[in-house]
This record gives C-alpha cells, sequence and structure tokens, in this order.
C-alpha cells in the first residue's frame, strides 16, 4: 500500500517534467540566429540532422546539429563546444 501510495504522490512531480531536448538559443553564428533561413531544405527528408560549424566571437569552435522539423524549419538540438586553445580538427 506504501509503495502505491508513493507512487501515486510521484505523478504530478513527473507531470511537470519536460523530457523533450531543447532551451537552446541560437548564439551569433547559429543557422537560426536571426530567425529561420529564407530558403527551404525541400530536398531534406523530414527528421534529418543537418550539422553546422562555424567559429564563434569570443575564438572557440562551435558544433550544432539541427533535426529538419515537418514544416521545413529547423530546430537547434545540440551544441558542443571546443575550448580556443585546442587545435581545430575538421
Amino acid at each position: 500500500m506504501r509503495h502505491l501510495l508513493a507512487g501515486l504522490l510521484c505523478i504530478p512531480m513527473l507531470a511537470g517534467c519536460n523530457l523533450t531536448p531543447g532551451g537552446l538559443e541560437p548564439i551569433p553564428g547559429s543557422i537560426t540566429y536571426h530567425g529561420q533561413p529564407r530558403t527551404k531544405l525541400t530536398k531534406a527528408p523530414i527528421g534529418s540532422i543537418v550539422s553546422h560549424y562555424f567559429i564563434a566571437e569570443d575564438g572557440r569552435s562551435v558544433y550544432e546539429n539541427y533535426i529538419i522539423q515537418p514544416d521545413r524549419s529547423l530546430y537547434l538540438a545540440s551544441r558542443r563546444w571546443r575550448p580556443w586553445f585546442q587545435l581545430h580538427e575538421r
């Protein structure tokens, strides 16, 4: 009975969890920094991943991955930073 009660008490807490990735805001250099690109990715399949590499304003390398949405917009899914003192690898 205690396990059932504990499980029922956890349901409202779990309902408030956000399990979707994201929350990343575009930074200068990101594809979507000034909004969605004007050209639509018409040949790429929905759900495919688009990688983007650029140098940030502070000199660090940035690797971003975007996912193509059903409306052909780009969703910023992940971002990785490389410290400024490491050599660039491509």
